[in-house]
């Protein structure tokens, strides 16, 4: 299993604890889980109130289908890497199916440089071609969630089979360092341990992911803290900032407010 599991404001936030608002993960299968985090899927019914939809930095790149669209050409689209929260207001209803890629990995499922989407919404259509009128298709005939995930899997099996994934790659390894670190690493000492100058190290997740080193290991940080503030841990505010490489806790929630939009105490309490 993959060491990094992003997380999202409905697996935690109560505001959207919603009938009106449903949002569900799916796990993907056994030889699928080292390039994908999960599958997911959004129904908001917004009747007479718009319904708040936050997205957060999570590091990862998705592949999303606007089930309620009537073009093919606008209802399917890949999202790059987020360098920061967004938030929107639907007024209208939203059925929304997702696949969420690890970064290191979503070049084998897209075909197409990371960097050149990373901040973007990219018409999946400019993508993928004519083959993504075809998926479309059999993504809307299908009537089960379980339909659609297996229609997905069949399609992306065949383009990580045209691709070998290096466990031992150069971003591959910076990578593992990061989760391995949760994200409090500093730029000097990564490039240390993969023997790559800071300047080299530097280029290559901007030319390769589109986004530096410094943010991305700034994301994978506040994401372990999602994850223990998640499990409890919100309790002992100035501990978990030391343990987790903040300078202090105004350290800690200055950074959580840039990529949350709240302050911890907003979501968990104080």
């Amino acid at each position: 299993m993959h060491p990094f599991r992003p997380l999202q404001p409905p697996a935690f936030q109560q505001e959207f604890f919603d009938p009106c608002y449903r949002y569900q993960e799916y796990a993907p299968s056994k030889n699928l889980e080292k390039y994908i985090a999960c599958y997911w899927t959004i129904n908001i019914r917004a009747k007479d109130k718009n319904k708040l939809h936050r997205v957060i930095p999570d590091g990862c790149v998705d592949i999303i289908f606007d089930l309620r669209s009537t073009s093919v050409s606008k209802g399917a689209f890949a999202a790059g890497v987020m360098p920061e929260y967004m938030v929107t207001y639907c007024s209208e209803d939203q059925s929304l199916f997702g696949i969420r890629f690890y970064i290191e990995t979503a070049h084998f499922a897209l075909s197409h440089p990371i960097s050149s989407i990373t901040g973007n919404l990219v018409f999946l259509e400019d993508i993928w071609g004519h083959e993504t009128a075809f998926v479309w298709e059999e993504i809307l005939n299908a009537k089960r969630i379980e339909k659609i995930i297996q229609i997905v899997e069949s399609k992306l099996k065949n383009r990580f089979e045209k691709h070998e994934f290096k466990s031992d790659g150069f971003l591959q390894t910076a990578l593992n360092y990061m989760y391995a670190y949760k994200g409090n690493l500093q730029i000097r000492l990564l490039a240390e341990k993969i023997s790559w100058s800071e300047r080299s190290l530097r280029r290559t997740f901007q030319n390769e992911l589109g986004i530096s080193p410094k943010e991305l290991l700034n994301i994978v940080r506040f994401q372990y803290l999602l994850q223990d503030l998640k499990q409890g841990s919100h309790s002992r505010f100035v501990d978990m900032a030391l343990t987790s490489g903040y300078y202090d806790q105004p350290h800690l929630i200055n950074s959580f407010k840039r990529y949350y939009g709240l302050s911890p105490s907003d979501i968990f309490g104080s």
